[in-house]
């Protein structure tokens, strides 16, 4: 090389300390959403997981409170309502004075409400078995221990 002709040298920059496709926040996220697809696809009648959620919740427990509810399905007080008044608004629950506590309110499915959440229940058993069908039985059963374990 001749004189005043520098050599470039093209230099590795070193690896950030953050990469984001390692961290668990954005693989959950990536999770999530493919799971969303698949439940919209899948579920079979217009409901959102979160309306899933209640009205599968309700089938377990039988009539509770609104604020009951939101603890059981993870959900925020201000989330539980707009999902019960649109499950309300659609005939699919309904609320009643608690015979305990006359200020309380309890909410119930409906007839309609129980027949939607007995037809769209193997669905949500699809979406599952589909969500966690890149897994074999025993990664499947380890998977669902360890997110237990991060709740």
């Amino acid at each position: 090389m001749g004189r005043g002709v520098s050599a470039k040298r093209s230099v590795k920059p070193s690896r950030p300390s953050y990469i984001l496709d390692e961290q668990v926040g954005f693989i959950l996220r990536q999770v999530w959403q493919r799971h969303s697809t698949i439940f919209a696809r899948e579920i079979g009648i217009n409901l959102t997981p979160t309306q899933w959620a209640a009205l599968a919740k309700l089938t377990e427990t039988g009539p509770c409170s609104q604020n009951l509810l939101g603890r059981l399905t993870a959900m925020d007080v201000a989330t539980i309502k707009g999902v019960i008044d649109r499950l309300t608004a659609r005939g699919l629950t309904e609320t009643s004075p608690d015979p305990e506590d006359g200020r309380r309110l309890l909410v119930s499915l409906t007839r309609a409400g129980q027949q939607l959440a007995e037809k769209a229940a193997p669905n949500a058993l699809a979406i599952t078995r589909e969500t966690l069908a890149p897994l074999d039985p025993k990664e499947r059963e380890t998977l669902m221990t360890l997110l237990n374990k991060l709740r």
